[in-house]
């Protein structure tokens, strides 16, 4: 059965938080890429960004203040949601854009695992990890890859 170590790619990109956002676009495309691990200064795995998350910067919000109820008007407060959402969108770094709860596998997770753990949890990268050190990444070609047996 094939295992994480059998379908990742080893030669990983990544980014730093201090990574701007404009940057990491360019890198995306010039790598060819959907995304890339976040490590801090000194390797350590601290987030993952993907081309999602530059997507989102652009989309349309509609934050609403008022609320209409038989002709009266009722300010909204707004809440930790919509505030977190607004600075998402007005980020200039890869650290205010990119995921810090990142669900990872290690060498030994077999495809079939890991082919779950992307769907039910709606993920399209995993970054492979033997302890605390970045091995390699999964994206979703790379499982198909390894279904197929193409290379």
């Amino acid at each position: 059965m094939l295992k994480a170590r059998d379908i990742m790619k080893k030669n990983v990109t990544t980014v730093t938080p201090e990574t701007s956002v404009e940057e990491l676009g360019r890198l995306l495309i010039e790598k060819d890429i959907s995304g890339a691990p976040v490590t801090d200064k000194s390797g350590r795995l601290v987030g993952i960004v993907t081309e999602n998350d530059l997507i989102s910067q652009n989309k349309q919000f509609h934050i609403p203040t008022v609320l209409r109820i038989f002709d009266a008007l009722i300010p909204l407060d707004t809440d930790s949601k919509v505030e977190a959402e607004i600075r998402r969108m007005a980020a200039s770094t890869v650290g205010e854009i990119c995921t810090r709860d990142v669900i990872t596998v290690d060498e030994d997770t077999s495809l079939p695992e890991i082919a779950s753990v992307m769907v039910d949890k709606k993920i399209h990268l995993l970054p492979v990890l033997r302890g605390d050190d970045l091995v390699g990444i999964i994206g979703k070609r790379d499982i198909i890859r390894g279904t197929t047996g193409a290379s």
